[in-house]
Protein backbone atom coordinates (compact mmCIF):
# COMPACT_ATOMS: atom_id res chain seq x y z
CA UNK A 1 0.00 0.00 0.00
CA UNK A 2 1.14 3.54 -0.87
CA UNK A 3 0.41 6.69 1.12
CA UNK A 4 -0.82 9.74 -0.80
CA UNK A 5 -1.16 13.35 0.30
CA UNK A 6 -4.14 15.13 -1.24
CA UNK A 7 -5.96 18.47 -1.39
CA UNK A 8 -9.62 18.47 -2.34
CA UNK A 9 -12.94 20.31 -2.07
CA UNK A 10 -15.76 18.54 -0.24
CA UNK A 11 -19.50 18.67 -1.01
CA UNK A 12 -19.95 21.85 1.03
CA UNK A 13 -17.24 23.66 -0.94
CA UNK A 14 -14.70 23.60 1.88
CA UNK A 15 -11.07 22.94 0.94
CA UNK A 16 -9.60 19.99 2.86
CA UNK A 17 -6.32 18.10 2.90
CA UNK A 18 -5.26 14.75 4.25
CA UNK A 19 -3.76 11.36 3.54
CA UNK A 20 -5.11 8.22 1.96
CA UNK A 21 -3.69 4.72 1.63
CA UNK A 22 -4.21 2.90 -1.66
CA UNK A 23 -2.61 0.51 -4.16
CA UNK A 24 -2.15 3.21 -6.81
CA UNK A 25 -2.90 6.83 -7.55
CA UNK A 26 -5.89 5.74 -9.65
CA UNK A 27 -7.38 3.79 -6.75
CA UNK A 28 -6.76 6.72 -4.41
CA UNK A 29 -8.41 9.14 -6.84
CA UNK A 30 -11.45 6.88 -7.24
CA UNK A 31 -11.76 6.44 -3.46
CA UNK A 32 -11.72 10.21 -2.92
CA UNK A 33 -14.23 10.74 -5.72
CA UNK A 34 -16.47 8.13 -4.12
CA UNK A 35 -16.47 10.20 -0.94
CA UNK A 36 -17.79 13.17 -2.92
CA UNK A 37 -14.49 15.09 -3.03
CA UNK A 38 -13.37 17.19 -5.97
CA UNK A 39 -9.64 16.52 -6.18
CA UNK A 40 -7.25 19.46 -6.53
CA UNK A 41 -3.89 17.76 -6.02
CA UNK A 42 -2.55 14.33 -5.08
CA UNK A 43 1.00 13.02 -4.67
CA UNK A 44 2.75 10.02 -3.15
CA UNK A 45 4.41 10.63 0.20
CA UNK A 46 7.45 8.96 1.77
CA UNK A 47 6.80 5.86 3.85
CA UNK A 48 8.54 7.11 7.01
CA UNK A 49 6.63 10.35 7.48
CA UNK A 50 3.15 8.80 7.37
CA UNK A 51 4.27 6.08 9.76
CA UNK A 52 5.55 8.61 12.28
CA UNK A 53 2.45 10.72 11.87
CA UNK A 54 0.18 7.73 12.47
CA UNK A 55 2.14 6.67 15.54
CA UNK A 56 2.23 10.14 17.10
CA UNK A 57 -1.02 11.76 16.04
CA UNK A 58 -3.56 9.00 15.49
CA UNK A 59 -5.89 8.21 18.35
CA UNK A 60 -5.38 4.69 19.65
CA UNK A 61 -8.18 2.20 19.05
CA UNK A 62 -8.69 0.16 22.22
CA UNK A 63 -10.14 -3.31 22.46
CA UNK A 64 -13.17 -1.82 24.23
CA UNK A 65 -13.87 0.29 21.11
CA UNK A 66 -13.92 -2.87 18.95
CA UNK A 67 -16.16 -4.64 21.49
CA UNK A 68 -18.63 -1.75 21.40
CA UNK A 69 -18.56 -1.71 17.59
CA UNK A 70 -19.27 -5.46 17.31
CA UNK A 71 -22.04 -5.31 19.91
CA UNK A 72 -23.76 -2.32 18.32
CA UNK A 73 -23.51 -3.78 14.82
CA UNK A 74 -24.97 -7.08 16.05
CA UNK A 75 -27.97 -5.36 17.61
CA UNK A 76 -28.61 -3.13 14.59
CA UNK A 77 -28.21 -5.95 12.07
CA UNK A 78 -30.52 -8.12 14.16
CA UNK A 79 -33.11 -5.35 13.98
CA UNK A 80 -32.97 -5.47 10.18
CA UNK A 81 -31.00 -2.26 9.60
CA UNK A 82 -28.79 -2.41 6.45
CA UNK A 83 -25.09 -2.55 7.25
CA UNK A 84 -24.25 0.70 5.46
CA UNK A 85 -26.94 2.54 7.42
CA UNK A 86 -25.78 0.90 10.65
CA UNK A 87 -22.19 1.93 9.98
CA UNK A 88 -23.31 5.48 9.20
CA UNK A 89 -25.12 5.73 12.55
CA UNK A 90 -22.12 4.33 14.40
CA UNK A 91 -19.70 6.69 12.62
CA UNK A 92 -21.76 9.70 13.66
CA UNK A 93 -21.89 8.59 17.31
CA UNK A 94 -18.29 7.57 18.08
CA UNK A 95 -15.59 9.99 19.20
CA UNK A 96 -12.46 8.01 18.30
CA UNK A 97 -11.22 9.75 15.14
CA UNK A 98 -9.06 6.85 13.97
CA UNK A 99 -11.91 4.34 14.16
CA UNK A 100 -14.29 6.89 12.69
CA UNK A 101 -12.19 7.43 9.56
CA UNK A 102 -11.56 3.68 9.23
CA UNK A 103 -15.27 2.87 9.40
CA UNK A 104 -15.99 5.60 6.84
CA UNK A 105 -13.55 3.94 4.43
CA UNK A 106 -15.06 0.50 5.16
CA UNK A 107 -18.57 1.84 4.52
CA UNK A 108 -17.44 3.23 1.19
CA UNK A 109 -15.90 -0.10 0.16
CA UNK A 110 -19.14 -1.93 1.03
CA UNK A 111 -21.13 0.57 -1.04
CA UNK A 112 -18.81 -0.23 -3.94
CA UNK A 113 -19.59 -3.96 -3.66
CA UNK A 114 -17.10 -5.33 -1.14
CA UNK A 115 -18.11 -7.63 1.71
CA UNK A 116 -17.70 -6.45 5.30
CA UNK A 117 -15.05 -9.11 6.03
CA UNK A 118 -12.98 -8.16 2.98
CA UNK A 119 -13.25 -4.47 3.88
CA UNK A 120 -12.08 -4.90 7.48
CA UNK A 121 -9.29 -7.27 6.44
CA UNK A 122 -7.48 -4.28 4.93
CA UNK A 123 -7.29 -2.80 8.43
CA UNK A 124 -5.84 -5.81 10.22
CA UNK A 125 -3.81 -3.55 12.53
CA UNK A 126 -7.09 -2.38 14.11
CA UNK A 127 -9.30 -5.48 13.93
CA UNK A 128 -8.15 -8.73 15.60
CA UNK A 129 -7.75 -11.74 13.36
CA UNK A 130 -10.54 -13.58 15.19
CA UNK A 131 -12.89 -10.67 14.39
CA UNK A 132 -12.20 -11.00 10.66
CA UNK A 133 -12.45 -14.81 10.67
CA UNK A 134 -15.75 -14.98 12.56
CA UNK A 135 -17.32 -12.24 10.44
CA UNK A 136 -16.36 -14.13 7.29
CA UNK A 137 -17.81 -17.36 8.69
CA UNK A 138 -21.00 -15.47 9.60
CA UNK A 139 -21.30 -14.11 6.07
CA UNK A 140 -20.83 -17.59 4.61
CA UNK A 141 -23.33 -19.28 6.94
CA UNK A 142 -25.99 -16.55 7.03
CA UNK A 143 -25.60 -15.88 10.77
CA UNK A 144 -23.82 -12.54 10.47
CA UNK A 145 -25.38 -10.78 13.47
CA UNK A 146 -24.78 -13.87 15.67
CA UNK A 147 -21.12 -13.91 14.65
CA UNK A 148 -20.82 -10.25 15.62
CA UNK A 149 -22.38 -10.99 19.01
CA UNK A 150 -19.93 -13.90 19.46
CA UNK A 151 -17.05 -11.57 18.57
CA UNK A 152 -18.15 -9.03 21.18
CA UNK A 153 -18.47 -11.74 23.87
CA UNK A 154 -15.11 -13.27 22.94
CA UNK A 155 -13.25 -9.97 22.94
CA UNK A 156 -14.82 -9.06 26.28
CA UNK A 157 -13.48 -12.31 27.73
CA UNK A 158 -10.05 -11.52 26.28
CA UNK A 159 -10.28 -8.07 27.87
CA UNK A 160 -11.08 -9.69 31.22
CA UNK A 161 -8.11 -12.05 30.72
CA UNK A 162 -5.76 -9.13 30.01
CA UNK A 163 -7.08 -7.25 33.05
CA UNK A 164 -6.48 -10.29 35.28
CA UNK A 165 -2.88 -10.58 34.09
CA UNK A 166 -2.24 -6.86 34.62
CA UNK A 167 -3.64 -7.04 38.15
CA UNK A 168 -1.45 -10.06 38.86
CA UNK A 169 1.73 -8.31 37.71
CA UNK A 170 1.20 -4.84 39.21
CA UNK A 171 2.35 -5.71 42.73
CA UNK A 172 5.47 -7.72 41.74
CA UNK A 173 6.56 -4.99 39.31
CA UNK A 174 6.04 -2.25 41.92
CA UNK A 175 7.83 -4.25 44.62
CA UNK A 176 10.86 -5.02 42.46
CA UNK A 177 11.21 -1.46 41.12
CA UNK A 178 10.82 0.17 44.55
CA UNK A 179 13.27 -2.27 46.15
CA UNK A 180 15.93 -1.73 43.50
CA UNK A 181 15.38 2.03 43.70
CA UNK A 182 15.87 2.06 47.47
CA UNK A 183 18.98 -0.11 47.18
CA UNK A 184 20.53 2.13 44.53
CA UNK A 185 19.70 5.23 46.62
CA UNK A 186 21.55 3.76 49.60
CA UNK A 187 24.54 2.71 47.53
CA UNK A 188 24.87 6.00 45.64
CA UNK A 189 23.94 8.67 48.21
CA UNK A 190 23.81 7.37 51.77
CA UNK A 191 26.69 4.90 52.11
CA UNK A 192 29.42 7.11 50.58
CA UNK A 193 28.73 9.92 53.06
CA UNK A 194 28.60 7.68 56.13
CA UNK A 195 31.66 5.64 55.15
CA UNK A 196 33.53 8.83 54.19
CA UNK A 197 32.90 10.18 57.70
CA UNK A 198 34.19 6.96 59.26
CA UNK A 199 37.35 7.01 57.12
CA UNK A 200 38.06 10.63 58.03
CA UNK A 201 37.97 9.61 61.67
CA UNK A 202 40.68 7.04 61.02
CA UNK A 203 38.48 4.05 61.78
CA UNK A 204 39.76 0.74 60.43
CA UNK A 205 37.12 -0.66 58.10
CA UNK A 206 36.24 -4.37 58.33
CA UNK A 207 35.88 -6.61 55.26
CA UNK A 208 32.07 -6.28 54.98
CA UNK A 209 32.28 -2.48 55.02
CA UNK A 210 35.03 -2.50 52.36
CA UNK A 211 32.82 -4.74 50.18
CA UNK A 212 29.95 -2.24 50.55
CA UNK A 213 32.35 0.58 49.68
CA UNK A 214 33.36 -1.28 46.52
CA UNK A 215 29.71 -1.86 45.57
CA UNK A 216 28.91 1.81 46.19
CA UNK A 217 31.90 3.01 44.18
CA UNK A 218 31.08 0.63 41.31
CA UNK A 219 27.45 1.81 41.27
CA UNK A 220 28.52 5.47 41.17
CA UNK A 221 31.09 4.97 38.41
CA UNK A 222 29.22 2.55 36.17
CA UNK A 223 25.54 3.37 36.77
CA UNK A 224 25.06 3.95 33.03
CA UNK A 225 25.78 0.25 32.38
CA UNK A 226 22.43 -0.73 33.92
CA UNK A 227 20.28 0.54 30.99
CA UNK A 228 22.92 -0.71 28.53
CA UNK A 229 22.80 -4.23 30.02
CA UNK A 230 18.99 -4.13 30.01
CA UNK A 231 18.98 -3.13 26.32
CA UNK A 232 21.51 -5.83 25.43
CA UNK A 233 19.46 -8.47 27.24
CA UNK A 234 16.32 -7.29 25.45
CA UNK A 235 18.02 -7.51 22.05
CA UNK A 236 19.49 -10.90 22.94
CA UNK A 237 16.03 -12.25 23.79
CA UNK A 238 14.64 -10.84 20.53
CA UNK A 239 17.41 -12.56 18.59
CA UNK A 240 16.89 -15.85 20.42
CA UNK A 241 13.19 -15.72 19.57
CA UNK A 242 14.09 -15.72 15.87
CA UNK A 243 16.01 -18.98 16.35
CA UNK A 244 13.40 -21.75 16.56
CA UNK A 245 15.15 -24.10 19.06
CA UNK A 246 15.99 -21.14 21.32
CA UNK A 247 12.43 -19.81 21.03
CA UNK A 248 11.07 -23.18 22.13
CA UNK A 249 13.41 -23.31 25.15
CA UNK A 250 12.48 -19.75 26.17
CA UNK A 251 8.77 -20.56 26.00
CA UNK A 252 9.43 -23.75 27.94
CA UNK A 253 11.28 -21.75 30.59
CA UNK A 254 8.27 -19.42 30.97
CA UNK A 255 6.18 -22.43 31.97
CA UNK A 256 8.71 -23.44 34.66
CA UNK A 257 9.63 -20.16 36.31
CA UNK A 258 8.42 -19.92 39.91
CA UNK A 259 5.32 -17.76 40.38
CA UNK A 260 5.37 -16.37 36.80
CA UNK A 261 4.48 -19.83 35.44
CA UNK A 262 1.20 -19.68 37.39
CA UNK A 263 0.17 -16.67 35.35
CA UNK A 264 1.55 -17.78 31.99
CA UNK A 265 0.25 -21.35 32.11
CA UNK A 266 -3.28 -20.42 33.17
CA UNK A 267 -3.32 -17.58 30.63
CA UNK A 268 -2.50 -19.97 27.81
CA UNK A 269 -5.09 -22.51 28.96
CA UNK A 270 -7.77 -19.81 29.22
CA UNK A 271 -6.84 -18.46 25.78
CA UNK A 272 -6.93 -21.92 24.19
CA UNK A 273 -10.28 -22.84 25.78
CA UNK A 274 -11.86 -19.52 24.78
CA UNK A 275 -10.59 -19.73 21.20
CA UNK A 276 -11.85 -23.32 20.92
CA UNK A 277 -15.24 -22.32 22.27
CA UNK A 278 -15.80 -19.37 19.96
CA UNK A 279 -14.59 -21.12 16.81
CA UNK A 280 -16.60 -24.29 17.45
CA UNK A 281 -19.71 -22.17 18.12
CA UNK A 282 -19.05 -20.42 14.80
CA UNK A 283 -19.32 -23.79 13.05
CA UNK A 284 -15.68 -24.48 12.21
CA UNK A 285 -14.41 -28.05 12.23
CA UNK A 286 -12.09 -29.13 15.05
CA UNK A 287 -9.26 -29.63 12.56
CA UNK A 288 -9.58 -26.09 11.19
CA UNK A 289 -10.07 -24.68 14.69
CA UNK A 290 -6.84 -26.23 15.96
CA UNK A 291 -4.97 -24.85 12.94
CA UNK A 292 -6.14 -21.32 13.75
CA UNK A 293 -5.43 -21.64 17.48
CA UNK A 294 -1.90 -22.86 16.83
CA UNK A 295 -1.07 -19.47 15.29
CA UNK A 296 -2.76 -17.53 18.10
CA UNK A 297 -1.07 -19.18 21.10
CA UNK A 298 2.37 -17.50 20.65
CA UNK A 299 3.98 -20.20 22.78
CA UNK A 300 6.03 -22.82 20.97
CA UNK A 301 5.39 -25.53 23.59
CA UNK A 302 1.63 -25.17 23.20
CA UNK A 303 1.91 -24.72 19.44
CA UNK A 304 3.78 -27.98 18.96
CA UNK A 305 1.36 -29.84 21.21
CA UNK A 306 -1.68 -28.44 19.38
CA UNK A 307 -0.18 -29.23 15.97
CA UNK A 308 0.52 -32.80 17.12
CA UNK A 309 -3.07 -33.13 18.38
CA UNK A 310 -4.36 -31.85 15.06
CA UNK A 311 -2.23 -34.36 13.16
CA UNK A 312 -3.50 -37.25 15.33
CA UNK A 313 -7.09 -36.16 14.73
CA UNK A 314 -6.61 -36.19 10.96
CA UNK A 315 -5.53 -39.85 11.31
CA UNK A 316 -8.73 -40.72 13.16
CA UNK A 317 -7.82 -40.21 16.82
CA UNK A 318 -10.25 -38.66 19.29
CA UNK A 319 -9.49 -35.17 20.57
CA UNK A 320 -9.16 -36.24 24.22
CA UNK A 321 -6.99 -39.24 23.32
CA UNK A 322 -4.69 -37.00 21.25
CA UNK A 323 -4.45 -34.39 24.02
CA UNK A 324 -3.70 -37.03 26.66
CA UNK A 325 -0.31 -37.69 25.03
CA UNK A 326 0.93 -34.21 25.90
CA UNK A 327 1.57 -33.24 29.55
CA UNK A 328 1.01 -29.57 28.72
CA UNK A 329 -2.76 -30.24 28.75
CA UNK A 330 -4.06 -30.72 32.32
CA UNK A 331 -6.16 -33.72 33.33
CA UNK A 332 -9.26 -31.55 33.85
CA UNK A 333 -9.16 -30.25 30.27
CA UNK A 334 -8.61 -33.72 28.79
CA UNK A 335 -11.44 -35.23 30.87
CA UNK A 336 -13.98 -32.51 29.98
CA UNK A 337 -13.02 -32.62 26.30
CA UNK A 338 -13.65 -36.37 26.39
CA UNK A 339 -17.09 -35.77 27.92
CA UNK A 340 -17.80 -33.12 25.30
CA UNK A 341 -16.89 -35.51 22.48
CA UNK A 342 -19.16 -38.22 23.87
CA UNK A 343 -22.15 -35.95 24.53
CA UNK A 344 -21.71 -33.58 21.57
CA UNK A 345 -21.27 -30.59 23.87
CA UNK A 346 -17.67 -29.53 23.14
CA UNK A 347 -18.63 -25.85 23.02
CA UNK A 348 -20.19 -26.04 26.50
CA UNK A 349 -17.15 -27.84 27.92
CA UNK A 350 -14.74 -25.29 26.49
CA UNK A 351 -16.99 -22.50 27.77
CA UNK A 352 -16.71 -23.99 31.27
CA UNK A 353 -12.94 -24.41 30.91
CA UNK A 354 -12.51 -20.82 29.72
CA UNK A 355 -14.43 -19.50 32.72
CA UNK A 356 -12.55 -21.86 35.06
CA UNK A 357 -9.09 -20.71 33.99
CA UNK A 358 -10.14 -17.06 33.92
CA UNK A 359 -11.33 -17.45 37.51
CA UNK A 360 -8.02 -19.11 38.43
CA UNK A 361 -6.20 -16.10 37.00
CA UNK A 362 -8.40 -13.79 39.06
CA UNK A 363 -7.62 -15.81 42.18
CA UNK A 364 -3.89 -15.74 41.38
CA UNK A 365 -3.99 -11.97 40.87
CA UNK A 366 -5.61 -11.55 44.29
CA UNK A 367 -3.23 -13.94 46.06
CA UNK A 368 -0.04 -13.05 44.21
CA UNK A 369 0.67 -10.12 46.47
CA UNK A 370 0.50 -12.40 49.51
CA UNK A 371 2.75 -14.94 47.77
CA UNK A 372 5.42 -12.44 46.74
CA UNK A 373 5.30 -10.19 49.80
CA UNK A 374 7.34 -12.54 52.05
CA UNK A 375 9.95 -12.96 49.29
CA UNK A 376 10.27 -9.21 48.76
CA UNK A 377 10.30 -8.44 52.48
CA UNK A 378 12.89 -11.14 53.07
CA UNK A 379 15.11 -9.84 50.26
CA UNK A 380 14.83 -6.26 51.51
CA UNK A 381 15.52 -7.38 55.06
CA UNK A 382 18.65 -9.31 54.09
CA UNK A 383 20.03 -6.48 51.95
CA UNK A 384 19.52 -3.81 54.57
CA UNK A 385 20.75 -6.09 57.34
CA UNK A 386 24.02 -6.44 55.40
CA UNK A 387 24.20 -2.66 54.91
CA UNK A 388 23.49 -1.93 58.57
CA UNK A 389 26.03 -4.50 59.75
CA UNK A 390 28.58 -2.99 57.37
CA UNK A 391 27.98 0.39 59.00
CA UNK A 392 27.79 -0.79 62.61
CA UNK A 393 30.94 -2.93 62.60
CA UNK A 394 33.34 0.01 62.20
CA UNK A 395 31.32 2.08 64.70
CA UNK A 396 31.58 -0.79 67.18
CA UNK A 397 35.34 -1.04 66.57
CA UNK A 398 35.69 2.72 67.07
CA UNK A 399 33.77 2.58 70.36
CA UNK A 400 35.88 -0.35 71.52
CA UNK A 401 39.09 1.58 70.77
CA UNK A 402 37.82 4.66 72.61
CA UNK A 403 36.80 2.51 75.57
CA UNK A 404 40.22 0.91 75.80
CA UNK A 405 41.86 4.33 75.62
CA UNK A 406 40.02 5.35 78.73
Amino acid sequence: MIHFNYRAVDASGKQISGQIEADSVTTATNDLAGRGYYLLDISASSGLLPLLRRRLLQQRVRRSDIIELASNLSVMMGAGIPITMALGDIISSITNTTLQSTLAAIKQEIEQGSTFSDAIERYGELFPDIFIRLVRVGEETGRFEKSLADVAEHLQRMEDLASSIKRALIYPAFAIISTMGALIFWLVYVLPKIIGTLKSMGVKLPLLTRILMGASDYTQRFWYLAPVIAAVLYLLVRLLKKHEPSRYQLDRLKLRLPIYSLIEYNRLLALMAEQMRILIVAGLTVDRTLGIISDVMRNRVFQRAIEAVREDITYGSGIADAMRKHPVFPVLMVRLVGIGETSGSLDNQFSFLSGHYLKKLDDISEKLGKIIEPVVVGFIGIMFAIIIMGLLFPVYDMISVVGKGR
